[in-house]
């Protein structure tokens, strides 16, 4: 038991100790999920080994909870199971909720009073889960609002901390127990409406994360494609003492005079540019005082010409000390990003053996479709990236990177750009309606430059392969196995149709727009992307599959094994037939969702759709990505999936939309009747 006590203190040692952890995993009564990535490392992965090959199709629903009162929609919250007990977020204004792991039932919930601050954010369904530290040996969760509050409760009570944080000047707020995070910013503000939005914007869509002694917490704004004005407030990365909420530190995304990096930043545009926030969850190597940070871009998607530069230390992984702010080390993934090509997906911690060198890794899983691999304490490349020259942009005023960085390995896991030759070609017919369906799109590599009216091909917009939604992307994080080196990473092959009007014009599709000034250009429709091309007969224009699952030995480098996620849908299947393709042509394209994983001692579990919709749960042999066990799951599931053991049996939990779905074996739930 001595392990589980380290466990609580320093996470991260999880994943550098998991191969000792096989002997005697399934007499522990208590696996803990300590982070909503399981451990400091987010690897996702659970030594728990109740549930088999033998006995997967055995599961049941041990019991569900619904978040409806909570007002909980998007699902996109983990739950820790820490202490014997299940914590996590729901709904809009961000509940926080203590569940009994046995029953289901809510043990308690707390949740502060509404302000204008948070009446409008993009992401405060999207909570992801909660920090949890010690103070003397008593549990603490800590949670960040979207109004952008930092919270720290008692774990028994729900109760807020006494005397920990500094009084809010809000009506109805709790005394204690609360930190208004914009106080740190360095912003003019007021403690109930927030910033001014002629200012800027920022909320929360992840946890904070506790390191040692150090609450690191990371931030949010508005999607850069619903921007057309060119000033906000950067996401500066905040941190405080987690037994008092004292203020520790603050990191300047955007570089300061005399900072590093700050002539990356043309045009002055560090005084008033902004985003670069870390949406995605932070990791964490609590052994070595790191913290893991990744970043979007700056502000305003498709457009940088007034921001001229590389713009550190947009869409980057920074690796801060912990106790200090300092920076570490960090890479730049893309330079000047005009694609949305955010980081989305918590960095993942490894240890490896390359070429008989033992390597503390951390792996970055992107839109891009790669998975940048580096020494996580001193940033060198596992592996070579090199710069090579990208196509210019001719978009008045745009001047893009000439180069781009690109690994060398591991390979690419999803589609890179397109071309003729990535178009669907079973038969001709099928490869002339492709082509039809992107006459009025400029094709390209991965970094196809966006496209104005007026472009000199005279076509309506630019293809971006991978587009915003990956490639990788938030929807289905990948996970890992400490015990090989292996990430198992989830991509779907999506693409993005860029295309900028002029800044006033693009201006009138946004409300609740930061800033005051338009920019040149912004993107050219009120949603995400432009019109993205259809095909006539409802297939994809792209060859399958769709969606898949890839594993990645990160001690050589190499793809280990890729397979299709869920089944052929139907209607794919009878376009195929109407267009005269055997299903032994087209064989299984995957569904094309992202979706859940999670990694246990015995399997990789993940969550996808039959063809005829109907939700399935899917066992997986690591090593060789063939299907061991599958099951009808009671409801479609989406961003994590998660495993633990309580009371001596193992968990899979399922987020089902507003709820929560609990699955385990028989034994579990007798137990539990028989009043164990």
């Amino acid at each position: 038991m001595q392990f589980l006590d380290l466990r609580k203190v320093l996470i991260a040692v999880l994943s550098l100790m998991m191969p000792m952890l096989s002997t005697g995993v399934a007499a522990q009564e208590s696996i803990e999920w300590f982070t909503l990535g399981s451990d400091y490392a987010h690897t996702r992965y659970s030594p728990a080994a109740e549930i088999t090959a033998d006995n997967f199709e055995d599961l049941e629903v041990a019991w569900e909870w619904d978040g409806a009162s909570f007002g909980a929609a998007s699902g996109r919250s983990t739950p820790s199971y820490i202490d014997g007990m299940l914590y996590t977020v729901a709904g809009y204004n961000r509940h926080v909720v203590a569940i009994d792991p046995k029953t289901g039932e809510t043990q308690w919930s707390f949740r502060l009073p509404d302000t204008p601050r948070q009446e409008y954010s993009m992401r405060a369904d999207y909570g992801k889960g909660v920090g949890f530290g010690y103070i003397d040996g008593k549990g603490v969760v800590y949670i960040v609002t979207p109004g952008f509050f930092l919270v720290a409760l008692d774990a028994k009570t729900g109760l807020p901390l006494d005397d920990w944080g500094t009084p809010v000047p809000v009506d109805g707020f709790p005394d204690t127990g609360v930190v208004d995070l914009l106080k740190d910013l360095g912003h003019p503000y007021d403690p109930y409406e927030g910033i001014p939005l002629e200012t800027g914007y920022i909320t929360s869509s992840s946890p904070p994360i506790v390191v040692n002694d150090t609450i690191v917490v990371g931030n949010s704004a508005e999607q850069g494609y619903h921007q057309a004005r060119i000033e906000n407030v950067p996401g500066d990365i905040l941190a405080y003492d987690k037994n008092t909420g004292e203020f520790k530190w603050k990191f300047n995304v955007i570089p300061q005079p005399g900072e590093y990096g700050h002539e990356t930043w043309e045009n002055d545009a560090w005084q008033w540019t902004g985003d670069i926030s870390s949406w995605a969850p932070l990791s964490a190597d609590p052994e070595n005082n790191l913290v893991f940070v990744p970043t979007n871009p700056p502000t305003i998607d498709y457009y940088g010409g007034f921001r001229p530069g590389d713009n550190l230390f947009g869409t980057s992984l920074i690796a801060l000390d912990s106790r200090t702010g300092e920076r570490a080390w960090h890479f730049q993934f893309v330079k000047h990003d005009v694609w949305n090509f955010d980081t989305p997906t918590a960095p993942i911690l490894l240890d490896v053996e390359v070429d008989g060198r033992q390597i503390p890794a951390v792996a970055q899983a992107t839109k891009q479709s790669w998975l940048y691999a580096f020494n996580r304490l001193t940033g060198e490349p596992i592996w070579p990236i090199e710069d090579r020259p990208v196509p210019a942009s001719e978009v008045p005023g745009e001047i893009l990177s000439p180069t781009q960085p690109h690994p060398t390995k591991p390979a690419a896991y999803d589609i890179q750009g397109i071309s003729e030759d990535d178009l669907i070609d079973f038969t001709p017919e099928l490869r002339e309606m492709a082509l039809e369906a992107l006459e009025d799109y400029v094709m390209g590599g991965l970094f196809n430059p966006p496209i104005h009216d007026g472009n000199s091909a005279g076509k309506y917009a630019a293809m971006n392969c991978p587009g915003g939604s990956g490639g990788a992307n938030i929807n289905g994080p990948p996970v890992a196995d400490p015990t090989s080196g292996v990430v198992f990473v989830n991509s779907h092959s999506s693409c993005f149709a860029l295309r900028v009007i002029p800044g006033e014009e693009s201006d009138v599709f946004f409300p609740n727009s930061t800033g005051t000034t338009t920019a040149q250009f912004a993107n050219g429709v009120p949603g995400a992307t432009a019109r993205p091309p259809r095909m006539a007969n409802g297939l994809p224009y792209l060859k399958p599959p769709y969606s898949r699952i890839t594993a990645i030995d990160l001690n050589t480098g190499e793809h280990k094994w890729m397979i299709p996620t869920g089944e052929t849908p139907d209607r794919y299947k009878r376009a195929f037939e109407e267009a005269g393709v055997p299903e032994s042509e087209y064989g299984n394209t995957g569904t094309g969702a992202l979706i859940p994983m999670v990694a246990t001692a015995n399997m990789l579990i993940y969550s996808d759709a039959a063809s005829d919709g109907t939700p399935m749960l899917w066992a997986i042999d690591k090593d060789s990505g063939e299907i061991i066990g599958e099951i009808e799951a009671p409801a479609r599931s989406g961003y994590g999936m998660s495993s633990w053991q309580h009371d001596g049996h193992q968990y899979v939990i399922l987020q089902t939309g507003s709820t929560l779905t609990a699955m385990a074996l028989p034994a579990a739930m007798e137990e539990e009747s028989g009043g164990h």
